[in-house]
C-alpha cells in the first residue's frame, strides 16, 4: 500500500522535479524496466515470444545445416554457414550431424558397435546384442524390456544398423 501511494503521488510532480523520493522514480531506467515488464507480460498473455520468430526458423533451420566443418569456415560457399551473419547466428547452436555416433547400452552400460551391434525390441528400445543374450540364457530364450516389463522371445528382435 505504501508503494502505491508513493507511485499514485507522482502524479503531482513533473519528470523534472527535484524531490528526491520521487525524483527516482521518473528516472529513465525505470522507464526502461516498465516497458520490459510490459512487453513479457503482453506476450506470456498473448502466448508469443520475446524473440521475434524470424530469428527462431532462422535458427531451426540453420541447426539442420550446421557441422563441425563450418565452424572451421571449409564450407561451400552456397551453405548459408558460409556468411558472416548466419554465422554468428548459429553460433550458440548445437552441431546437426555426428559425424561418429556412440550408442551406449541402458543395460549393461556397455558401448554399441560392430562386436556388440544394437538390437531393438518391437516395442522400440534398443539394448546391446550381448546385454539380451544374457538375458534370454537365464530366463529360456525369452527376453523382459527393463523398462515397460514386455516380454518378448529372443528371436523378435532386429538388427539395427549404425552410420
Amino acid at each position: 500500500m505504501k508503494e502505491l501511494q508513493r507511485v499514485t503521488a507522482t502524479l503531482v510532480f513533473r519528470s523534472n522535479t527535484n524531490c528526491t523520493p520521487y525524483k527516482i522514480l521518473f528516472e529513465q531506467d525505470r522507464w526502461d524496466y516498465l516497458v520490459d515488464i510490459f512487453k513479457q507480460d503482453f506476450c506470456k498473455l498473448y502466448g508469443m515470444t520475446l524473440e521475434p520468430l524470424l530469428n527462431i526458423y532462422l535458427q531451426a533451420g540453420l541447426t539442420a545445416l550446421k557441422t563441425p566443418f563450418c565452424s572451421e569456415g571449409s564450407c561451400p560457399k552456397e551453405d548459408p554457414l558460409s556468411l558472416e551473419g548466419f554465422r554468428k547466428l548459429a553460433e550458440p547452436l548445437p552441431f546437426s550431424k555426428q559425424h561418429h555416433s556412440k550408442l551406449v547400452c541402458y543395460i549393461t552400460k556397455e558401448l554399441m558397435d560392430t562386436e556388440n551391434p544394437p538390437q531393438v525390441l518391437p516395442n522400440g528400445y534398443v539394448y546391446s546384442e550381448k546385454a539380451l543374450q544374457e538375458m534370454s540364457k537365464k530366463n529360456d530364450g525369452k527376453i523382459t524390456c527393463p523398462r515397460t516389463g514386455d516380454v518378448y522371445d529372443v528371436s523378435e528382435c532386429v538388427r539395427a544398423f549404425i552410420s
